[in-house]
């Protein structure tokens, strides 16, 4: 293997997080009367972080005078309740496994808010991560598309992009390792689908979380 490291998106990557996010969703939507959201709407409006989530299923968006309250009550409630239905999906952990006993280093970026990020990696995952990273542009780390948070995890390791890959779910996964000039696998198992990868330029497209080591 010529690969020292996997960095790896979370949400639909990892982790099947839907459930527990759009549950969080309609709690806050629900304390101003706004309408519900379905699985289905949520799962489009994932990929950009929190405030991006909130912005496309508040009526008005950012515009919003309840805009700033309704993502606070997201948050709190998402802190409190994101193990509740959240699980890795089929095949993660076997493959996080045989990752360690290759010395490969292992990464997670997010651009879920990063107490949760570090959260969610800590207990399903733990020692099978090496570093994690979230959302935390109040400290100048532009979240993802740009490359802020795959380049620090490179820093952080002490290694070049070429000793690297990069592993999502979307298209912003793609933009992401695109800007970090790092090579980007998109998985099937998360949530987009394969015509959405495709369209969005994903060059290699895996369906089960072992196919990982053919590229490595």
């Amino acid at each position: 293997m010529n690969k020292k490291a996997v960095i790896f998106d979370l949400d639909g990557t990892l982790l099947n997080t839907l459930e527990d996010l759009t549950d969080s969703t309609n709690f806050a939507l629900s304390k101003f009367n706004f309408p519900q959201k379905t699985i289905d709407q949520v799962r489009r409006y994932v990929g950009n972080g929190v405030q991006r989530l909130i912005e496309r299923a508040i009526p008005g968006g950012s515009s919003n005078p309840n805009f700033e309250k309704c993502l606070n009550l997201f948050k709190e409630h998402y802190k409190e309740n994101m193990f509740n239905k959240t699980a890795p999906y089929d095949g993660i952990i076997p493959m996080l496994k045989k990752l360690k006993s290759h010395k490969i280093r292992t990464a997670v970026v997010s651009n879920k808010f990063d107490d949760a990020v570090k959260g969610l990696c800590k207990k399903y995952f733990d020692a099978l991560i090496d570093f994690c990273a979230g959302e935390n542009e109040l400290q100048g780390i532009r979240k993802k598309p740009a490359p802020d948070t795959v380049l620090k995890v490179l820093k952080e390791f002490g290694i070049k992009s070429d000793d690297a890959i990069y592993i999502g779910d979307s298209e912003v996964d793609i933009q992401t390792a695109k800007n970090a000039n790092i090579e980007c696998i998109s998985v099937l198992w998360g949530f987009k689908n394969k015509e959405f990868l495709i369209n969005s330029g994903a060059q290699i497209i895996i369906s089960k979380p072992d196919e990982i080591f053919k590229y490595l």
